[in-house]
């Protein structure tokens, strides 16, 4: 076993966001860390060929655990109310293998640091690893100022159990996207509990209809219902260690590389390029001038072992490309601004 690494999640489609990700925690967090990839699905011969390049970072194999969550997930998703009704709109990752992130808690390292793909880390985890001798988990996220209607659990269902109040809760929601924790958290013996509780109890229904195939509100369901404990940088009594982290929504500032949050110029752990497709970033590598916050830092870091292979000028899409991108474009920023109406941040 070792003591502390970092996984992500990815497979041949997130290729240019992964060694955009690999190359900034090499530069941002230590050259020397372990990483570990836990395969998304079977589609690995890109992501293979880079991991055989670099000395500390492997590719998780573990496909009895990688196989245990899958089945939990899809028992727990198919005991939910909506899963039955007819006509029902599937979220867009429905059927999707977000759900094996939560095989870091099977792996090799004793503490650890799960980073979504789609993100770039910008500074040291020593803080979070600390933070470890006194919590179970550790976020960075601004879950807990959804309103109702977009909350990971459905607060209302969960006060009538009587078992907690939407206080009680609120400071224990928490993202997947970035997350520090243990291994052996969740072991068959807890895993069988969980899903006596979610299907046979029907505690399922806590988890929020509106997005009930969502490896986040299977999280959520978990970390509360085993009553872990819980620290989130969003909610210190230290300023400086709020800050925000969507490229979608937050604003930052460039210094040598590196994003500070844009109010007080605070450093960030990383920055999370959610809402941006795969094939956004595959466009951008190859020299497209796709719209995306930050574009200049993403190429840094996804081309910093060969510069020379970088884009040297991003040109544009034909017409009907571009008009599309741009409607495409406007959706995202109708959904950040959302996202800022609702949460007021730091």
């Amino acid at each position: 076993m070792q003591c502390m690494g970092i996984y992500t999640l990815a497979n041949d489609a997130v290729y240019d966001q992964l060694v955009g990700l690999l190359n900034s925690i090499e530069a941002n967090v230590s050259p020397d860390i372990p990483v570990c990839v836990i395969p998304y699905d079977t589609q690995l011969n890109r992501v293979q060929e880079e991991l055989d390049a670099r000395a500390n970072v492997t590719l998780f194999d573990n496909w009895d655990s990688i196989q245990r969550w899958e089945a939990f997930a899809h028992q727990v998703w198919a005991a939910h109310p909506r899963a039955g009704q007819k006509y029902v709109k599937r979220p867009r990752w429905y059927g999707g293998h977000l759900q094996r992130k939560f095989a870091a808690f099977d792996g090799d390292f004793d503490k650890f640091v799960f980073y979504d793909a789609d993100s770039l880390a910008m500074k040291s985890l020593d803080t979070v690893f600390k933070k470890l001798d006194q919590y179970d988990f550790v976020f960075d996220d601004w879950e807990h100022r959804k309103p109702h209607p977009v909350t990971a659990l459905n607060l209302s269902v969960i006060e009538a159990s009587g078992r907690y109040s939407e206080a009680d809760i609120r400071p224990k929601l928490h993202c997947g996207s970035f997350f520090a924790s243990k291994r052996g958290f969740f072991d068959a013996h807890t895993i069988e509990r969980l899903k006596k509780l979610l299907i046979e109890q029907q505690e399922v229904k806590w988890i929020n209809g509106n997005d009930w195939w969502g490896e986040v509100n299977l999280f959520n369901y978990m970390t509360l219902r085993c009553d872990y404990s819980l620290f989130n940088f969003t909610l210190s009594d230290n300023p400086q260690e709020r800050t925000g982290n969507c490229a979608d929504a937050d604003s930052f500032v460039n210094i040598d590389g590196i994003l500070y949050n844009a109010q007080g110029l605070k450093p960030i752990h990383r920055i999370h390029y959610m809402n941006y497709s795969h094939q956004d970033f595959a466009r951008l590598s190859q020299g497209e001038n796709v719209i995306i916050p930050y574009q200049n830092i993403f190429l840094e870091y996804r081309f910093r072992q060969y510069p020379q292979q970088k884009p040297k000028t991003l040109t544009s899409p034909n017409w009907l490309k571009e008009q599309k991108n741009k409607l495409n474009q406007m959706i995202k920023t109708m959904k950040a601004k959302f996202y800022r109406l609702f949460i007021k941040r730091f």
